[in-house]
């Protein structure tokens, strides 16, 4: 073999070798996350965005989110052949540590890319598929659980109408699996919560506080008995916030979740089986955000 055959043959040989290595790394591109209104999960639970890929969820990064909204990652590494094929952009809450690589049934936010681009809301059908924007309630201020006697009135909030029989104050979205409906009382600064539901007619599932005798088919709670520390029952929910929250299922936090579609505060003086009107606010408490890749 001559001196030039010879470099010839070890020059191809190298090109070769360095187009394989090449072939064998695996190339990565950026992805940007703009997200604002998500709230602190506590030590127990974290977020993590998942990419749809031929219909199949492909992780794309874990962060938290401090008290300030503040989220702890903006940008993750990903595959680059994954990225750009992503139909979709959705983000779970996810429980910490996480033994399932699946995502969780909490689906809180989602996206479509369009280019490189996907606009993130809560009304995606990936996420909860509504934006709560057609959510309507009133309540009531009574205390049916006491067996009848007509004293501390203005110490229980009812989610009912009771013009119409009684029939439901609430008019709600149906959620999906992962999310359920919770009510609130602030009590002294305090919220107390009524009782988790999906449903707005049949009771919901806590009567912590209330009293002996059975209370309406309504979500709704007394508060007459087992005060929680601080606090003192009864107690008169004039001038009180009223709320109705959407809060992940596990839930993440004794405390109302960010999602709160319905709040007011009561009249005060509040006259007892009086209906009241919510405000809806939605739009003041839905997470919003964009991802670019």
């Amino acid at each position: 073999m001559t001196k030039k055959a010879f470099f010839l043959l070890a020059f191809a040989t190298l090109f070769i070798a360095t187009a394989c290595n090449r072939d064998d790394e695996t190339s990565t591109q950026t992805l940007d996350l703009n997200i604002s209104g998500l709230e602190d999960l506590g030590p127990d639970f974290v977020y993590e965005g998942w990419l749809i890929v031929d219909g199949s969820p492909v992780s794309a990064g874990i962060f938290s989110v401090d008290a300030n909204g503040t989220l702890s990652e903006t940008a993750f590494e990903l595959d680059t052949e994954d990225l750009e094929s992503a139909t979709t952009y959705v983000l779970t809450i996810e429980p910490n540590p996480d033994n399932d690589p699946s995502p969780s049934s909490v689906h809180i936010l989602a996206g479509d890319f369009s280019g490189d681009d996907a606009n993130l809301t809560v009304d995606h059908s990936a996420a909860i598929g509504t934006d709560f924007s057609s959510a309507t309630g009133s309540y009531i201020l009574a205390t049916p659980t006491d067996g009848g006697s007509d004293t501390n009135e203005n110490s229980g909030v009812w989610w009912l109408d009771p013009a119409q029989g009684p029939g439901p104050g609430l008019s709600l979205p149906t959620l999906p699996d992962g999310w359920a409906y919770e009510g609130w009382a602030v009590i002294d600064g305090t919220p107390v919560s009524t009782g988790i539901f999906t449903t707005t007619e049949g009771a919901d599932a806590a009567a912590v506080y209330s009293g002996t005798a059975g209370g309406p088919p309504f979500p709704g709670e007394d508060f007459l008995t087992n005060a929680p520390a601080g606090l003192t029952f009864p107690t008169d929910l004039s001038g009180a916030p009223i709320v109705i929250s959407v809060e992940p299922q596990p839930d993440n936090s004794p405390a109302p979740f960010v999602l709160k579609p319905l709040f007011v505060v009561a009249p005060d003086p509040a006259i007892d089986h009086t209906s009241y009107d919510m405000d809806n606010n939605a739009a003041a408490t839905n997470p919003t955000g964009a991802v670019n890749r």
